[in-house]
């Protein structure tokens, strides 16, 4: 006997294109994602750089994740996923690995943050302002990868 309920792919949530985007959870998400990575980036890059090999970490994983992030966003405010299963693979992979890496780079600027808490005082309220928004940058991440999970 023929089942009379919707099929399996009509249950699926569509992805959304335009400025549904935004109102959208997880996608609402990708905007603070870059906003607050920008910030690590800007405070991290108005400081002296005491740690080279711990702050040019996280530089380079709050710059990469805020450049492809925007392309991200940008390919769905344009609609390019085209409603493809695989565009929510890739953002899950993409915002799971960048959850990790942030939470790597967080626990590094915290680091710093500890090492420049006798130095001088700007650049202690700088790490520190920095690793705010690592960890919360992070958050959304993590928030945005286990949505799309559960979704």
């Amino acid at each position: 006997m023929a089942s009379v309920g919707p099929s399996a792919a009509s249950t699926q949530p569509d992805l959304p294109s335009g400025a549904a985007v935004f109102k959208t959870i997880p996608y609402a998400f990708i905007l603070p994602e870059i906003v607050c990575g920008t910030w690590v980036w800007i405070l991290v890059a108005a400081t002296s750089v005491s740690l080279p090999l711990l702050q040019g970490w996280v530089m380079y994983v709050s710059l990469t994740s805020c450049l492809i992030s925007l392309l991200l966003l940008l390919s769905y405010l344009l609609g390019f996923h085209r409603n493809s299963e695989n565009w929510k693979v890739l953002d899950s992979l993409y915002h799971g690995t960048t959850a990790i890496l942030y939470m790597s780079a967080a626990v590094l600027q915290a680091n710093a943050t500890i090492n420049s808490e006798f130095g001088v005082n700007v650049n202690y309220q700088l790490n520190s302002a920095a690793s705010f928004f690592a960890f919360l940058t992070t958050f959304l991440y993590i928030l945005h990868a286990f949505s799309i999970y559960y979704q």
